[in-house]
């Protein structure tokens, strides 16, 4: 089996969201390679650092390095990290994780360049990516979803008497956490029982604005902070709609276990989310920045159970595709 040199962000021991460099070099142990994970460090320079170095002090003792990369700040540690790999004539693959990554081939066309025509291949885990990346030239795109263990994710059926909202991300303003609060707000002002939970470790002020604007209009969230897996999965089985208001979006883990937990899922219609879900049929899409156009789609899952649960089961049949135990054979594939 190959030896891999991960590069990512580790950073679930500090307190963020476990993130897919957690997950998949997990997954990837299990089936025998030998990975080395870097960086936990919580400073952005000395993880950037962490990082060179890891690759400069493992580059003969690994076959290929796997790059986490993103849209915001964190595309420069790709970008230097795969610089550094072509120095050292070593293979690397980047994952293209951020939704607004493509903004970065329009803003940033020549760093683009330099990482992604000069990989091995570039992972896509989404359609969308890869047909966003094909469209700025690059054709060097494999697809291969982000993935979960399904057997983790016990399904329930909903009732839908009293509202019972779920959000789970990291609190960034990119994921728009204050219009969750505007739903719960506005379900309220129509009369509607109803309450709103929020999963998820501050990534910038984005959590303080959030707990401010719901004291400021006057309504009762629940803000657990960072959450373990486990402990949001037990938590989401008192819950019966997940809704995800993000304003930029890729393929977005967190839905995927929504919608294998049997959550109907309402999500903003951005991104990879129009290549995730089948508006009305595995789930619901709305336009950005809209509380009322969710509010409208949550009333018509309350007062339509039957078909509501009906959407939320062809979704997890539909997510059946991203377990671990089908999506390792395309890893498998690419590595070796």
């Amino acid at each position: 089996m190959k030896n891999l040199l991960y590069i990512g962000n580790n950073l679930s021991k500090v307190g963020k969201t476990e993130t897919t460099v957690k997950t998949l070099s997990n997954f990837l142990k299990l089936e025998g390679f030998e990975v080395l994970v870097f960086s936990n460090k919580k400073n952005k320079i000395f993880r950037l650092l962490d990082m060179l170095l890891a690759v400069l002090k493992y580059s003969k003792k690994v076959d290929c390095v796997l790059i986490d990369t993103y849209s915001t700040s964190n595309f420069y540690y790709a970008f230097w990290c795969s610089q550094l790999c072509r120095v050292l004539n070593l293979k690397y693959l980047p994952i293209l994780h951020g939704g607004n990554l493509p903004n970065r081939l329009k803003n940033n066309p020549k760093l683009s360049k330099a990482i992604f025509n000069n990989a091995y291949k570039n992972i896509a885990p989404s359609v969308y990516m890869k047909t966003e990346f094909e469209k700025y030239g690059f054709s060097n795109l494999i697809c291969i979803p982000n993935t979960i263990e399904l057997k983790n994710y016990p399904f329930k059926k909903r009732t839908f008497e009293k509202i019972n909202l779920l959000w789970v991300r990291s609190f960034s303003e990119i994921y728009n956490p204050n219009l969750a609060i505007d739903i719960l707000s506005e379900l309220k002002a129509q009369g509607v029982d109803a309450t709103l939970c929020m999963v998820g470790p501050a990534n910038d002020d984005s959590l303080l604005k959030a707990k401010a604007y719901a004291k400021k209009i006057k309504v009762e969230v629940t803000f657990t902070g960072k959450l373990t897996k486990q402990e949001w999965i037990s938590l989401s089985a008192a819950y019966n709609i997940f809704i995800n208001t993000t304003n930029f979006d890729n393929m977005p883990v967190s839905v995927i276990e929504a919608m294998a937990l049997g959550l109907p899922v309402l999500s903003t219609n951005v991104g990879g989310m129009p290549f995730l879900i089948n508006n009305n049929e595995d789930g619901i899409l709305v336009n950005p920045n809209q509380a009322k156009e969710f509010v409208d789609a949550i009333r018509r899952v309350q007062l339509n159970s039957g078909s509501s649960n009906s959407m939320a089961l062809k979704a997890r049949t539909k997510v059946e595709q991203f377990d671990w135990s089908k999506v390792k054979n395309q890893w498998k594939s690419v590595l070796n």
